[in-house]
């Protein structure tokens, strides 16, 4: 009988299980496919990562132009990978440096020699064990080689790979990369403690927030946060997305209960809009910083004639415009201010503020409504916006008679979601989009 080659098996992969065929399997017969799917997946990565390391090993930059890689034209033995496979950096990165982790060596008789992660290697040949989880493993417990005992590293190492694969005494449920990248980490500290200062020195270099260019209408957020502050952040979200606070959560009796909608927003738009209404409550605070003598402001500049027939703005510091809708309601929240302008660029003309709530005013909506007036909106009252029920552009009063407190997501969407709010003696009530 002839062996089978890699090309052999790799054509008779798509034979013996045809994509379009998993639409027709049974649900256990589907989750059986995916389990031997992955063990095939994991054989082939132990290939992948063997090629790898072979690769590199005859990549020597000692070899100079005799290397394996500066023969084929390439400068590095990952740039080699990238070419050959038309995998990414990142992957041929990972590849590279696994294999330096889990490739056996031999001593000068010959003689082989266990891997610097003997148990990992051996699991992946085996198949137990994943790639994910064999990277989340040495990441974390590789730094330690040159700062801890080898027994005590030796140690974890099984450990780790025991409660990957399922061979734990304590549990014979495999865990997740996630789990062991979260564990490996816990033996690091335990093994180092010490080690962990270098880390966050880092990390105090490297933290940062940036604000890129606009792009589609949207800025762009990048950066890294100290896990200190993260949590912080973290915290925050969940006070406002938990089951017992969020619309979003609500189950379908306690909708009906509360006879609102199902809140359209996904979790990341919620954390952005709930945001919003932070920074808004920062800029009121008595605490935060002034610029120029007044609270944190976003100016918006709008023509007369647009601000009438519905024209774009222009915020101070972004260059992109304002849709209509945008300004409308920076002006009902915030007011306006006039300002005319001669044909020479000389400011003739600067009117006191308009439409503009003052702190007493919101002082006694906040005490009427509590928060946030939408059904079911948990956002409080330091963080919404007063909306003028009846338009000032059209002639409704800046009183708290014509006031409600709206979150930033609820007043942007007023007048396109079907809520209405109308004003009885003074006292705001709500119509829910049904009726």
């Amino acid at each position: 009988m002839t062996t089978p080659t890699l090309t052999d098996l790799a054509e008779a992969v798509p034979t013996a299980l045809p994509i379009a065929s998993l639409g027709g399997l049974t649900d256990d017969a589907l989750l059986s496919a995916i389990r031997d799917i992955e063990a095939l997946g994991r054989q082939v990565d132990v290939l992948r990562i063997a090629g790898a390391g072979e690769v590199a090993a005859r990549s020597r930059t000692e070899d100079g132009p005799e290397g394996l890689s500066v023969r084929k034209g390439c400068r590095t033995a990952n740039e080699l990978l990238q070419r050959l496979t038309q995998i990414s950096g990142a992957t041929g990165a990972s590849r590279l440096t696994l294999a330096a982790l889990t490739r056996r060596g031999a001593a000068l008789s010959g003689t082989p020699m266990p891997a610097k992660f003997d148990h990992v290697r051996a699991a992946l040949e085996a198949g137990e064990l994943g790639v994910d989880a064999a990277v989340a493993l040495t990441k974390n417990l590789a730094p330690l080689q040159d700062r801890v005992h080898p027994d005590a590293l030796d140690a974890a190492e099984q450990e780790l790979v025991a409660a990957a694969t399922g061979t734990s005494p304590e549990s014979s449920v495999p865990a997740s990369a996630d789990e062991i990248r979260i564990q490996a980490s816990v033996w690091r500290a335990t093994l180092d403690p010490d080690g962990l200062e270098p880390d966050e020195a880092h990390a105090m270099a490297k933290r940062g927030f940036r604000l890129g260019p606009e792009r589609n209408g949207l800025v762009p957020v990048s950066g890294g946060l100290l896990p200190e502050a993260a949590g912080r952040v973290k915290r925050l979200f969940d006070a406002y997305l938990t089951p017992t606070t969020a619309p979003a959560f609500l189950r379908e009796e306690e909708l009906a209960d509360k006879d609102v909608v199902q809140d359209p927003r996904t979790k990341d738009q919620q954390r952005h809009d709930i945001l919003i209404g932070v920074l808004d409550a920062m800029a009121r605070s008595g605490d935060t910083p002034t610029i120029g003598g007044a609270a944190p402001t976003v100016l918006v500049t709008v023509r007369a004639e647009d601000l009438e027939t519905g024209g774009a703005g222009y915020a101070d510091g972004v260059e992109s415009p304002l849709s209509p809708t945008t300004v409308e309601q920076l002006v009902c929240t915030g007011g306006i201010q006039k300002v005319v302008i001669g044909r020479n660029g000389r400011i003739v003309k600067l009117s006191s503020a308009e439409r503009c709530f003052t702190a007493p005013q919101r002082r006694a909506i906040t005490a009427r409504d509590g928060g946030c007036l939408m059904p079911g909106c948990s956002i409080p009252a330091g963080w919404c916006e007063v909306h003028h029920v009846d338009p000032a552009s059209a002639g409704g009063p800046t009183h708290p008679d014509n006031g409600v407190l709206l979150c930033w997501f609820h007043h942007r969407t007023i007048d396109t979601s079907g809520w209405a709010i109308r004003m009885r003696a003074g006292a705001p009530e709500v119509q829910a989009p049904r009726g």
